[in-house]
Formats: structure tokens, C-alpha cells, sequence
């Protein structure tokens, strides 16, 4: 690829300490350019870590609920923190279909906003406020949940509900990513309220079918429910 003019890239997002898709974007970056700067944003240390990058430092923002308020947002954080001269930031959600076009963003310097400079955050912004929806599910993203494919079948489900119409709006359903929810050996794990019904969804067919047959038809699923006798 051609030459990127930063003195670092630093990678940061959900999960990107632990699981099969972190060391698979570990991989994909060391190879591109030799070296991979990540860090979880679901652990402590990723602001020191923009803070101590040497400049000009771009930070690539892996958050896949992010949009151009949460870009915006970032941005005024690291302002905000001093950390603002010489830093640009870029939002996109880490999917497959993306790594394939890594080298092509990065290279896309027009689309690396600077955090000097930056438009305050309207005060009444969307993430403000409680999502209108009727049914919450949580899905585990606790460590061994992590590691049997939940972050991929978050994707999954985020995308199945909101090509169905059902993502956050009335009469549609709020995900939320939880922590350790249990039973660990029968994960990945997921909650459905306010019914209370807990489900194991192992693998992209099962979310699918969640979606589909659960939240869209209304239908039961008997046979994905954990909680069920027989079922574990």
C-alpha cells in the first residue's frame, strides 16, 4: 500500500482484547503494516494510549454501533482531554467484508477528521435518550461468550433486526452487549425481556432463527431456550 502519513495507526473498539476476530484483525494489520496498535474500549487504557501515541496519530474507531454523532463525540473527548493536536479520527464498524478494504481507508486521508477544531456535540443528541422499543435482549459478551463467536453474532443480530424494521423503535427490540450472563458452557447466551426467556444461540442460524421466529413472528422457540427443562 501506499505510504499512510501517520507516525501511528491506533486501532480501538469493543473486544479487540480477547476473541477469534481481534486476533483475526491483529493478523490482517501486522501484515499491512507491520505492526498492530490495539486497544479494547471495554477496558481501562486506551486513552492513555491515544494520549502517549507519537504524532501525527490517526485512531480508528471499531465501534459497530458508530455513526457520525459517536465520531463527532470521540473527537471532542480527545479534544477535550488535550490530546487533540495531530490526531485524527475514523469510525468503521469491524465486520469481514471490511478488513478487505483496510488499506483502501486508511489511505482515504479526506475522510480522517481532526480533533482540533472540533463543533461542540449538540447537547440533545440521540444517545440521550431511552431507544423506544418493547422487548430488550441482552446478549452476552462475557469472555468465554466472546470466545465461542458472540461479537460476530452481534453483528448478525443488529443487522437481521434492523433490516426487519425491529431495531430500537416502537414496538421493536433495544440490544444491549451485557457481561457475564451464565450458564457459560451453554453460551453464547441471551436474554429476552420483559418475558425473562434465556436462549443459547451457537452459531448465525440460531440468531437468524431468533430474530425471525422470536422477535419478528412472535413464534416460540422451545428448542433454543436454556431455560427450559431438557434443555441443559
Amino acid at each position: 500500500m501506499s505510504h499512510v502519513p501517520y507516525a501511528r495507526i491506533l486501532f480501538i473498539g469493543p473486544g479487540l482484547g480477547r476473541g477469534a476476530s481481534a486476533e483475526r484483525l491483529q493478523q490482517r494489520i501486522t501484515a499491512l503494516l507491520g505492526e498492530a496498535h490495539l486497544h479494547d474500549t471495554e477496558q481501562d487504557g486506551f486513552w492513555q494510549a491515544i494520549a502517549a501515541a507519537p504524532r501525527p496519530l490517526l485512531v480508528v474507531d471499531l465501534e459497530p454501533r458508530a455513526d457520525a454523532a459517536h465520531r463527532d463525540w470521540l473527537r471532542e473527548r480527545i479534544a477535550e482531554r488535550g490530546d487533540g493536536a495531530g490526531v485524527f479520527v475514523v469510525c468503521a464498524a469491524l465486520e469481514d467484508a471490511w478488513l478487505d478494504g483496510l488499506a483502501a481507508l486508511l489511505e482515504r486521508c479526506e475522510a480522517h477528521l481532526p480533533c482540533s477544531d472540533v463543533p461542540p456535540v449538540p447537547a440533545h443528541h440521540a444517545w440521550s435518550q431511552i431507544p423506544p422499543h418493547a422487548q430488550r435482549l441482552l446478549l452476552c459478551n462475557g469472555p468465554r461468550c466472546t470466545r465461542k463467536g458472540a461479537l460476530g453474532l452481534w453483528k448478525t443480530l443488529r443487522q437481521r433486526l434492523k433490516a426487519a424494521g425491529k431495531l430500537e423503535c416502537e414496538g421493536g427490540v433495544h440490544i444491549t452487549r451485557s457481561q457475564c450472563q451464565f450458564p457459560c458452557d451453554l453460551g453464547p447466551t441471551a436474554s429476552l425481556y420483559p418475558q425473562g426467556e434465556w436462549y443459547g444461540i451457537r452459531d448465525e442460524a440460531a440468531v437468524i432463527r431468533l430474530v425471525d421466529e422470536r422477535l419478528v413472528a412472535g413464534r416460540a422457540l422451545p428448542e433454543l431456550r436454556i431455560d427450559e427443562p431438557g434443555n441443559n
